[in-house]
């Protein structure tokens, strides 16, 4: 099995397939590296892509101590991958948890990313929640802990930002969920802890967001509530940034809609690799 490892000695597997300039792919809490194989076969007739599984979800090496479960960790360990692969730097196309670690690689090593897909971003990012989210997030750990990933799955099923999904594509959603009951209990409670619940709130980089140059493409399920403003929010202060909602979609866009997802985003790297998806040209906004 392929495997990168971090620098603290964890081993991610990911897997590799095309040829061309580099997509990585970052998945969600409740993903790992295998939903992202519509994207992976669309995407490798013309790019080499990357996917991998973040610590804590095998077949990646799940650390016991949930320290080493923070966003730093997480936005590392996918420098790491494109440092085992020998890529000095790659699209990046995230959802969720993925796309807040891309926005972090943004931030602290925009040297490596040359353009990031931010899909589902921001949940969790309340100011005035945050401190009920983190106790949620801790409440959801002990979950995983006490009941185990099989029970847990069987709720998060029914988050109201899970059921377009259900809605559109019932098998897909059971498939889905079979599989994140299948993970590995201890390393998604670490996970929800440090990672989830210990994420700084996005809206407390507000000047450090304003001078990312990097290329993105913000997308929102307009059923996704927690996601809306938040995705307003970094369309309003990334430098470069588009956002499109996708109709009557929540969370898991790349699977509700990977059609429509795979169309957005290869315009959008084709635009980027083209130059053609700079700045917004200050003629278009409205002063006062």
């Amino acid at each position: 099995m392929p495997h990168a490892v971090t620098r603290d000695n964890v081993r991610l597997y990911f897997e590799e397939t095309g040829s061309g300039t580099p997509i990585l792919f970052l998945h969600e809490f409740a993903a790992d590296h295998t939903n992202w194989e519509p994207q992976l076969r669309y995407f490798s007739r013309g790019h080499r892509c990357i996917a991998y599984s973040a610590r804590g979800y095998a077949p990646s090496d799940v650390p016991a101590a949930a320290d080493v479960y923070t966003y730093e960790h997480f936005y590392t360990d996918a420098l790491a991958v494109l440092d085992h692969l020998q890529i000095a730097r790659a699209h990046f196309v995230g959802l969720s948890m993925g796309s807040y670690s891309s926005l972090q690689v943004a931030l602290h090593a925009p040297e490596r990313i040359t353009s990031m897909t931010l899909a589902g971003v921001g949940s969790g990012s309340s100011l005035e929640n945050l401190e009920a989210f983190r106790a949620q997030c801790r409440a959801n750990a002990e979950q995983f802990e006490t009941l185990g990933a099989v029970e847990v799955a069987k709720v998060t099923r029914e988050a109201p930002s899970r059921i377009p999904f259900l809605v559109k594509d019932p098998r897909g959603h059971a498939d889905f969920y079979a599989a994140l009951a299948r993970h590995a209990a201890q390393g998604s409670a670490n996970t929800m802890r440090s990672f989830q619940g210990g994420r700084p709130s996005i809206y407390t980089m507000t000047e450090a967001i304003r001078q990312v140059t990097t290329p993105a493409l913000i997308i929102c399920g307009d059923e996704d509530d927690n996601c809306i403003e938040p995705s307003l929010f970094l369309k309003k202060h990334l430098p470069a940034a588009g956002l499109t909602f996708f109709p009557k979609s929540g969370h898991v866009l790349n699977l509700e809609e990977p059609a429509l997802f795979n169309e957005m985003v290869g315009r959008f790297i084709a635009l980027v690799e083209a130059g053609r998806w700079g700045a917004r040209d200050p003629r278009s906004m409205v002063v006062g």
